[in-house]
Formats: C-alpha cells, sequence, structure tokens
C-alpha cells in the first residue's frame, strides 16, 4: 500500500511517498497522491532530510522502493554515488555507465528521478558549468547546490 506525507523545507513543501518496502517519490509535484499517513520510511526520511537542511547529514541512509527502466535505475545509482558538495555534468554520468553517447538519455532519466535530493539530481550540471532543469524549478537548485558550498554563476 502507497501512502504519503509532507514536509516544509526551505526550498518549499516536499511530497514523501513510500510503500512497505522503501520510499518510492521525494519531491514536488506527483504524478500519483495516495492516502495521507506514515510509516518507518517516511519517518525516517523526514528525519534525515531536516538534518541535511540543518546542515547536519551529508549522506542519506534509507531504503528505496523506485519504478523505472533499467536504464533509468542504472543512472540514478550513479547519481546516488555524488558526494555532498560535488557536481557532475550528464557526460560523466554517461561515461560511468559505460554509454558515453547517451548524454541526453541520461539527462532524460534524471529529470525523471523520483527521489530529489535524497539521489542528488541537482548536483548534475551542464558541460559548461551552468544550471540546467530541475522538477522543483532552477531557484531551488540554486538553493540545494548552495547548501552544498557550491557556488554557480548564471
Amino acid at each position: 500500500m502507497m501512502i504519503e506525507s509532507t514536509m516544509t523545507s526551505p526550498i518549499g513543501d516536499i511530497i514523501i511517498q513510500a510503500s512497505d518496502n522503501g520510499l518510492s517519490y521525494v519531491g514536488f509535484y506527483p504524478i500519483q497522491r495516495f492516502s495521507k499517513a506514515t510509516n518507518q520510511h517516511i519517518r525516517s526520511a523526514k528525519l534525515q532530510l531536516l538534518e541535511y537542511f540543518k546542515g547536519e547529514r551529508k549522506q542519506f541512509e534509507l531504503e528505496l522502493d523506485v519504478k523505472g527502466t533499467v536504464f533509468q535505475r542504472d543512472v540514478w545509482r550513479v547519481l546516488a554515488q555524488v558526494p555532498f558538495g560535488v557536481t557532475c555534468s550528464y557526460s560523466w554520468v554517461a561515461q560511468q555507465l559505460e554509454k558515453p553517447k547517451a548524454v541526453r538519455a541520461v539527462g532524460a532519466a534524471n529529470g525523471k528521478n523520483p527521489i530529489s535530493i535524497i539521489v542528488p539530481c541537482h548536483r548534475i550540471i551542464g558541460a559548461n558549468g551552468k544550471l540546467t532543469g530541475y522538477a522543483g524549478g532552477l531557484e531551488a537548485k540554486e538553493w540545494l547546490l548552495s547548501h552544498e558550498g557550491i557556488s554557480i554563476t548564471q
């Protein structure tokens, strides 16, 4: 059974959805809505996100239950390895997957990441060092990067 809860953050309300197996969505505009409730996965996510926003956490330790293609899940696995305070390009992600020509596909998979912040798609920027799209908006992406000590000039 899927459930959801909302938490307030410095970048706006964050919707957290979970099954009994783990988090399935953390973000701003879910495709589907579920009954308001909580479980251990939502409670852990809220606590760890609160610690992140307070500057007390740099790495998340949460169970995930995400749906996506094999390629999307591979991209999200690489995204999850990008450390706090570091940015990478879409081409870097493609190289990690040993698919250097799949830059556009990586961008598309990045854009479908259902676990914002925790799977840090905000740390992926254009090869030119500029901010690129973010589901929560570029202001939120810029805030998250600044929070992690990264300054991006537009």
